[in-house]
């Protein structure tokens, strides 16, 4: 069974990709698991099961779970401007045709879940950049946002889609409401519930090696680029809730089981979070595609069969699908960056769901991965 997926998975190798950990769950029971290639392809390290990797941008995920949390509790509105948490967002500036000028609309919650607040994802801003200099490198969380809010944004709040630090931002606003550094809430509220004891938003120096090999792909050409998180670890006292999180597939899987059976949001949060939000104008500059819209964090279904999945990914390959009709949790994990396999990942859970319940749509699937393989693959 299965062997459409791993034959696919496989093909990764080929594309650059060291090595890969795959491991799909359907109503609580693990149906799939599949491993091969390297940890550490220059000593020849085979992949194990049990690497730590940086997730990146599936640490998304986390963070807005660990918000709408504090959501559920009565802490915020998603129509609450952030300004009445964090004052230093109350009076913005935009970058316009005529020049910076005053933000006319207030940045509101929603805007930092659904990516429409405005922000750009320049971790070398010179307000960064100064931020850095003024905490001798430490960027403490919630200090950062205050020379963020410095920057003028790239459009008016809720214009439209861009991908952003919005999700580090609503690390620091988890922060303000819950009393927590984002990292201890994350870590008693959602890991510790999931028994997630590989992850975390704050690693040790001491523990850096525990950390698998790390790759670019640049120009075709992978490179070994040591362990440390790529761009987004700001400062020593940094926890990034849009690209901080490190952890494991069995880890993450446990998490993704946990939000799909209601152990971490209500059902009805849940459904909040995994319906499309964002308008026509909005979706412009969606990434999702045809098949998906955008809801609080996450891609997720709007009717296009049979895609019934929601979820994202991550800069370094790996990939989450979540499919609540049929009871599945897909998580794929890799670390290497830019490799070419990178644009057709999103292709694993039509192949799992085809081998499970319609193998008839396999020719559909690679008609499509064909029309991806060709686009993406024009380096």
């Amino acid at each position: 069974m299965f062997e459409n997926t791993k034959q696919f998975c496989d093909s990764f190798l080929e594309l650059g990709v060291p090595g890969f950990d795959l491991a799909v769950y359907k109503g609580g029971k693990c149906i799939l698991r599949h491993i091969n290639g390297y940890s550490d392809i220059e000593n020849k390290v085979k992949m194990q099961g049990n690497e730590r990797y940086n997730i990146y941008s599936c640490s998304k995920l986390i963070t807005c779970t660990a918000a709408l949390q504090l959501w559920e509790k009565g802490a915020f509105s998603l129509e609450d401007k952030l300004s009445d948490y964090m004052p230093e967002f109350a009076e913005m500036t935009v970058k316009t045709e005529n020049g910076i000028q005053k933000a006319e609309k207030p940045i509101l919650i929603k805007h930092l879940f659904e990516m429409t607040a405005g922000f750009s994802y320049n971790t070398a801003s010179v307000q960064i950049q100064q931020c850095q200099a003024d905490t001798h490198g430490k960027c403490p969380t919630r200090q950062v946002m205050k020379y963020l809010a410095k920057a003028p944004l790239l459009f008016e709040p809720g214009t439209r889609w861009e991908y952003s630090l919005c999700h580090d931002v609503l690390a620091a606003l988890v922060e303000v409401v819950s009393g927590e550094k984002f990292e201890c809430y994350v870590k008693n509220h959602i890991f510790a519930v999931a028994g997630m004891e590989n992850s975390t938003f704050m690693l040790p120096e001491e523990e850096l090696d525990t950390i698998a090999a790390q790759y670019n792909c640049v120009n075709g050409v992978r490179q070994n680029i040591g362990k440390k998180i790529m761009s987004y670890k700001l400062g020593t006292e940094y926890a990034s809730g849009g690209a901080g999180g490190i952890s494991t597939v069995d880890d993450y899987i446990k998490f993704l089981e946990c939000l799909r059976t209601g152990k971490l949001l209500k059902p009805e949060t849940l459904k909040l979070m995994t319906t499309p939000r964002l308008t026509v104008e909005q979706n412009q500059g969606n990434w999702t595609g045809h098949s998906h819209g955008y809801g609080l964090g996450v891609r997720c279904p709007r009717g296009v069969k049979p895609y019934t999945d929601f979820g994202w990914g991550g800069a370094a390959g790996a990939f989450i699908a979540v499919d609540l009709e049929n009871e599945l949790s897909l998580y794929f994990g890799c670390h290497i960056l830019s490799s070419r396999a990178q644009g057709i990942r999103s292709m694993l859970y039509r192949f799992v769901r085809a081998d499970l319940f319609d193998l008839d749509d396999l020719e559909n699937i690679r008609e499509e991965l064909k029309e991806l393989y060709d686009y993406h693959m024009t380096y």
